[in-house]
C-alpha cells in the first residue's frame, strides 16, 4: 500500500491569524476563462476527475467498542489511506464551513448500537458515493482539503482538515468574482431558480421511485435464486428417498427407481439456475441501483441547497433589513426628542455598521444564487446518467435470460426419462397442450 502525503508540521498546513486580512493572495480562487457562471465541463469529464473505492478492513477492538475501519483508495493520488467514520464527519463539516453555497452531499447516518452487518455495508455503500461525488465537484475536486483527505496518511487527519479552514474564510470571502456575482446573473433568477427547483423536486420523486423498483427487481432475483436452490434440493430428497416400496407397488417398482434416480441428480443444475439468479441480483445492485442512489444524493444535496438558501441568506437578510428598518425609526424619533448628541451620534454609527451589513448580505445573497445557478447546471450535466442507469438495466436482464436460458435448455434432455414409463413408452407431456389437467 503507498501513501502519498508523509504528516508534517502544524506550520506546513499554517493559516494567517483571523486578525490579519481574510483574502490572501494564496487563497483566493482564480476566475475561469470566458463566461465564469458557465460550467464547460460534460458528464465523462466529470466522471474521469476520480474513481474512490471505500473498502471495510478487518475490525480492531477499542477500550470498549469495536471501531469500523475504511481503506480509502483514489485512482487520482494514487494512494490508499484508512479512514474511520468520524474522519468523513470532520470532512464534511469542514466542506460545508468551506462551501456553504454549494452542494455538499449528506452523509450516511452515525452506527447505532447492535448495527448489523447490512446496515455496515449500506453505510460503507454510501460513503463511497459520497466521496465520489465530492471527489467529481468542480470546486470540491480543485481544493486542498480533498487532497488532504484522500492522501494524508498521519493519525491527526481530522485536527489537519480543521486548521486547513480556520481563519481563511468560506468561497464568498475567498472567489474574486464574489462581490461581481450579481453582474454575471440573469435578469430573471429568481424565477429559474423556483422553475429549477420544482424541476428538479419533480425529478427526485420519480428517480425514489424507480430505485424502489430497481431495488425491488434485484430483490426478487436473489429471492429468485433461493427458491431455486430449494426447490433442487427437494427434487434431491425426493430422489433419494429410500423408504421401501409396499408389496402393491411392486409392479411399478423400476418406473420408480427411475425417475428417483432422475430427480437426484436434478440438484447440479437447479443450484446453478441459482448461482446465476443471484449473479443477477448482485449486478442490478451494483450497476442500477448503486447508480440510482448516486444520483439520488446528487439531488438531495441540491434540495439540502435551496434550503439552505432560503433559510440563511435569505433570511439573514431579511432580519437585518428589519434590524435597520427599527434603527431609522429610532433614529427619527431622537431626532424629534432633541436627544443628547452624543447618543444620536452613536445611533448613527450603529446605522451606518448596519448599513455595511445589509451590502455584505446582498453581495452573499447573489453569491448564493451564482452558486446556485452552477450547481442547476451541474444537476443536467449528470443528467445524460439515466442512459449508463437503464443501459446497464437492459444488459443485466440481456445477460441474466440469457445464461438462464442456457442453463434450463441443458435441463430440459434430462428429463427424458420422466416422460418413460413401464413399458418404455413414452408417456404424454407433464401438462396437456391447453394446461389444463381437468378438461374432458
Amino acid at each position: 500500500m503507498s501513501y502519498c502525503v508523509k504528516e508534517r508540521a502544524p506550520s506546513d498546513f499554517a493559516k494567517p491569524p483571523v486578525n490579519e486580512p481574510r483574502e490572501p493572495e494564496q487563497f483566493l480562487m482564480q476566475a475561469p476563462p470566458g463566461n465564469p457562471l458557465l460550467l464547460p465541463h460534460t458528464l465523462q469529464e466529470l466522471l474521469s476527475k476520480d474513481s474512490v473505492q471505500v473498502e471495510l478492513i478487518p475490525e480492531k477492538k477499542g477500550l470498549f467498542l469495536k471501531h469500523v475501519e475504511y481503506e480509502v483508495s483514489s485512482k487520482r493520488f494514487k494512494c490508499s489511506v484508512y479512514r474511520r467514520y468520524n474522519d468523513f464527519v470532520v470532512f464534511h463539516e469542514m466542506l460545508l464551513q468551506k462551501f456553504p453555497y454549494r452542494m455538499v452531499p449528506a452523509l450516511p447516518p452515525k452506527r447505532m448500537l447492535g448495527a448489523d452487518r447490512e446496515f455496515i455495508e449500506s453505510r460503507r455503500r454510501a460513503l463511497k458515493r459520497f466521496i465520489n461525488l465530492v471527489a467529481r465537484h468542480p470546486p470540491f475536486s480543485e481544493d486542498v482539503l480533498l487532497k488532504l483527505f484522500l492522501s494524508f496518511s498521519g493519525s491527526d487527519v481530522q485536527n489537519k482538515l480543521r486548521e486547513l479552514v480556520q481563519g481563511v474564510g468560506d468561497e464568498f470571502l475567498t472567489c474574486r468574482l464574489a462581490t461581481q456575482a450579481k453582474d454575471f446573473l440573469p435578469a430573471d433568477i429568481q424565477a429559474q431558480f423556483a422553475a429549477s427547483r420544482e424541476l428538479i423536486r419533480n425529478i427526485y420523486n420519480s428517480f425514489y421511485k424507480l430505485r424502489d423498483r430497481a431495488e425491488r427487481i434485484a430483490s426478487r432475483a436473489i429471492d429468485n435464486a433461493s427458491d431455486l436452490l430449494i426447490f433442487g434440493k427437494e427434487l434431491s430428497a425426493l430422489g433419494s428417498d429410500t423408504t421401501p416400496l409396499p408389496s402393491w407397488a411392486a409392479l411399478n417398482n423400476s418406473t420408480w427407481g427411475t425417475l428417483k434416480q432422475a430427480l437426484k441428480g436434478l440438484s447440479v443444475e437447479f443450484a446453478l439456475l441459482a448461482d446465476k439468479a443471484v449473479q443477477q441480483g448482485k449486478q442490478e445492485e451494483n450497476d442500477v441501483v448503486e447508480k440510482l442512489n448516486l444520483f439520488l444524493d446528487l439531488l438531495q444535496s441540491y434540495k439540502d441547497l435551496c434550503e439552505r438558501h432560503e433559510k440563511g441568506v435569505l433570511h439573514k437578510h431579511q432580519r437585518a433589513l428589519h434590524k435597520y428598518s427599527m434603527m431609522k425609526k429610532q433614529m427619527m424619533s431622537a431626532t424629534v426628542q432633541n436627544k443628547e448628541p452624543e447618543s444620536v451620534e452613536q445611533l448613527e454609527s450603529r446605522i451606518v455598521e448596519q448599513e455595511n451589513a445589509i451590502l455584505t448580505m446582498e453581495l452573499r445573497n447573489y453569491f448564493s444564487l451564482y452558486c446556485l445557478h452552477q450547481e442547476t447546471q451541474l444537476i443536467h450535466i449528470y443528467l445524460p446518467l439515466t442512459s449508463h442507469i437503464l443501459g446497464a438495466f437492459v444488459n443485466s436482464q440481456i445477460q441474466g435470460h440469457k445464461e438462464m436460458s442456457k442453463v434450463w435448455n441443458e435441463l430440459k434432455p434430462k428429463l427424458s426419462c420422466l416422460f418413460v414409463g413401464s413399458s418404455n413408452m413414452p408417456t404424454p407431456p407433464l401438462s396437456p397442450p391447453d394446461g389444463n389437467f381437468f378438461s374432458n
